[in-house]
């Protein structure tokens, strides 16, 4: 018996039903997509972030100096202490430095240094084997306290550590 007369034949049968229900999800992605797009550039057309006219910063180290301010008019952050400062206008803060580990401390305490807003950590440095770079862009309010803080003060190189934090002015592009 041979089978060169069966014939290939697909062993689901598509009825018309189910092409008119495949045929309806791209448009609902497509749809959604469009009406998402749309009211996200009506929202960063309306209430477009809050972001300062002109730059601001602030550097502290490395040791021996100490807080190094721009003073623009009003002030963006005032110092309260070695490595800490308040923020005075709201924006998006540029943060960014360096910790340097001491390879000659012999205490028990773990290496670590945070970077805080309000005393919550935003960024936590553990590695001690190499120098360790800091950063990022954070929102920041009027009242905001930021900080670098570390475990041990004996577990850094003061004159191979800063930290700075910069106000990212608002840019305008040009069409």
């Amino acid at each position: 018996m041979s089978l060169s007369h069966v014939e290939t034949m697909s062993l689901r049968h598509s009825s018309s039903q189910d092409a008119q229900r495949s045929s309806w999800k791209p448009w609902l992605c497509s749809a959604i997509v469009l009406l998402f797009c749309f009211f996200a550039t009506l929202i960063l057309t309306f209430f477009p972030f809050k972001t300062a006219k002109e730059s601001c910063m602030a550097k502290f180290g490395p040791l021996p100096s100490k807080w190094k301010m721009t003073s623009p008019e009003p002030p963006c952050m005032n110092k309260i202490s070695d490595w800490e400062l308040r923020i005075l206008q709201n924006g998006l803060y540029l943060t960014y430095g360096q910790v340097a580990f001491d390879r000659t401390y012999k205490g028990a305490a773990p290496f670590e240094v945070w970077l805080r807003k309000n005393e919550e950590p935003i960024q936590i440095l553990t590695n001690n084997s190499q120098i360790q770079t800091l950063g990022g862009i954070y929102d920041l309010h009027v009242g905001d306290t930021i900080d670098l803080t570390f475990n041990s003060e004996d577990q850094v190189l003061k004159n191979n550590t800063y930290w700075g934090i910069l106000l990212i002015p608002n840019i305008q592009f040009i069409s």
